[in-house]
């Protein structure tokens, strides 16, 4: 079952004196949080209407409706932000790191289950899948390479076992 909320970045403080909050993103660009007209807070998914979002030095500032002042924006200090799935159409064939988790690894040369993704770890050259199975733990670069097909739907994805991984 995919998730209908999804993690995109932390209010890490306040900006400025009219009630903007400065925002970490957690997305491949900052430009992809700046796209949505509503946020969700925290994990009851509170909805805040986005007045206007821009990017600063890799962040992004957002005002939403309802805070004018320091204060009242200081109380969004450490919330983490979501989006609704169904406000970010995909491409074809593309997926959000979230619904990763869990997927079944297996060998893509013998069907054998080799474990489940436990974690992405997002490197500067490239995402590396954490697979947990049994005794053993790898992990394996998501690079065409090694990811012979990542099927999201069905929950699995394929792997190219190469010497030594």
């Amino acid at each position: 079952m995919l998730q209908q909320y999804l993690e995109v970045g932390k209010v890490t403080n306040v900006h400025g004196l009219r009630g903007e909050v400065r925002v970490q993103p957690w997305a491949d660009s900052p430009e992809f949080l700046c796209q949505f007209k509503t946020l969700y807070v925290d994990e009851a998914h509170f909805p805040m209407t986005v007045e206007r979002a821009r990017i600063h030095k890799n962040m992004v500032i957002i005002k939403f409706e309802g805070p004018t002042d320091v204060p009242s924006a200081l109380s969004l200090r450490n919330a983490i932000l979501y989006i609704d799935r169904a406000d970010a159409p995909l491409p074809e064939g593309a997926f959000f790191l979230a619904d990763l988790y869990g997927l079944e690894a297996r060998d893509a040369a013998t069907g054998e289950i080799l474990g489940k993704i436990a974690d992405v770890l997002t490197l500067p050259a490239n995402n590396v899948y954490v697979v947990r199975g049994g005794a053993r733990e790898l992990m394996i670069p998501a690079v065409p390479q090694f990811i012979a097909e990542t099927n999201v739907e069905e929950g699995f994805v394929r792997v190219n076992m190469i010497e030594g991984l």
